[in-house]
């Protein structure tokens, strides 16, 4: 038994791979039993996942030209429209060279970009064909919507280009002029949600994007991006979640401590342990007391509960709340195995 399942009451990985649930078995093969992705187990799951719910239920939802619910950006509803179902179907591991998923890429591409290059909450309001307003854009529906897009292989289109641009300087405030207090992500994870504070949720969103950058990929104000990210989200224990937090609160929001899946706006503890450890952080030791917290979180048997389940939200409910998940679950061994694997 390698050293992270060790560290796990009981072993939850039988479970994870039955193919009753197909997303889940082909995620579990890649990140936790490190099978490549030409391997003929990971493409029959992945194969089997594009026809089984949650991954199906999402895609017969979808419109020919692409969206989902109403044309336009596509931000709301919340969390049936457009830009959440790309979200979803990067968390779900959907397969990128689906057309449907790719469609779906083109549709974002040409309606939920704002001229500044980054992706922009606008929930109506305006012509289809108009490009949502700089004001709107945010570091977290950007950072999801990059990540998701960089996996469905759209790294080297110019439209994305401009959204991770956008990212680094929202974040660096280097050459950054689209600042609108009005609403938009402003330099340091400001973020007017936040009463114009600093947003650990907006960090964590778009460092998750800018992590899945190829390292070589990784240009000096990436590199400065990131490094300044790190910085805010290790600025206190992860555990205490004491981020800047607006509008009069003076304790971290409940959400951090609720693990579930899938994710959207929000964060919790968990996502915030999986960046760092993306980027590098598994063995800082600044992440221990966290670590420690998500493992006291198992049960008997070594699995998690999704305490955050967006019921009666999406299209079909992923897990019922508040039941074992076999996604918290998987995402939870994700950061074991990096942390003590």
């Amino acid at each position: 038994m390698t050293t992270w399942r060790a560290m796990i009451k009981g072993d939850p990985l039988p479970w994870l791979l039955d193919e009753e649930t197909p997303a889940v078995r082909h995620l579990a093969l890649r990140q936790l039993l490190d099978r490549p992705a030409d391997a003929p187990e990971v493409r029959q799951a992945r194969a089997a996942a594009m026809h089984a719910d949650p991954i199906a239920a999402i895609l017969a939802a979808q419109q020919p030209e692409g969206y989902w619910v109403k044309p336009g950006p596509g931000y709301a509803p919340k969390y049936r429209g457009t830009v959440w179902q790309l979200i979803f179907l990067d968390q779900l591991g959907a397969d990128g060279d689906d057309a449907r998923v790719q469609a779906a890429c083109d549709y974002i591409l040409a309606h939920s970009q704002a001229k500044s290059g980054g992706f922009a909450a606008w929930q109506g309001g305006q012509r289809e064909d108009a490009p949502p307003p700089p004001s709107l854009a945010l570091h977290c529906l950007n950072g999801n919507l990059l990540r998701a897009l960089i996996g469905f292989g759209r790294l080297d289109d110019a439209r994305v280009q401009r959204a991770i641009d956008w990212q680094v300087h929202a974040i660096t405030g280097e050459d950054f002029s689209d600042y609108y207090r009005s609403g938009t992500s402003g330099p340091g994870f400001r973020c007017g949600s936040n009463e114009y504070l600093p947003c650990a949720w907006g960090a964590i969103k778009g460092l998750l994007a800018l992590a899945r950058l190829p390292a070589h990929q990784r240009t000096p104000p990436v590199a400065r991006a990131i490094q300044q990210g790190v910085a805010f989200l290790l600025e206190c224990d992860p555990l205490s979640a004491a981020y800047p937090a607006g509008w009069g609160n003076t304790t971290p929001s409940p959400a951090w401590f609720k693990l579930g899946f899938p994710l959207g706006y929000s964060a919790d503890l968990l996502q915030n342990l999986t960046v760092l450890c993306e980027l590098g952080l598994a063995h800082d030791a600044r992440l221990q007391p966290a670590v420690t917290w998500l493992l006291g979180k198992q049960d008997a048997t070594g699995r998690w509960r999704n305490e955050a389940a967006a019921n009666g939200k999406t299209w079909g409910n992923i897990d019922q709340q508040g039941q074992v998940s076999k996604w918290v679950t998987l995402r939870a061994c994700t950061v074991i195995k990096a942390v003590f694997g």
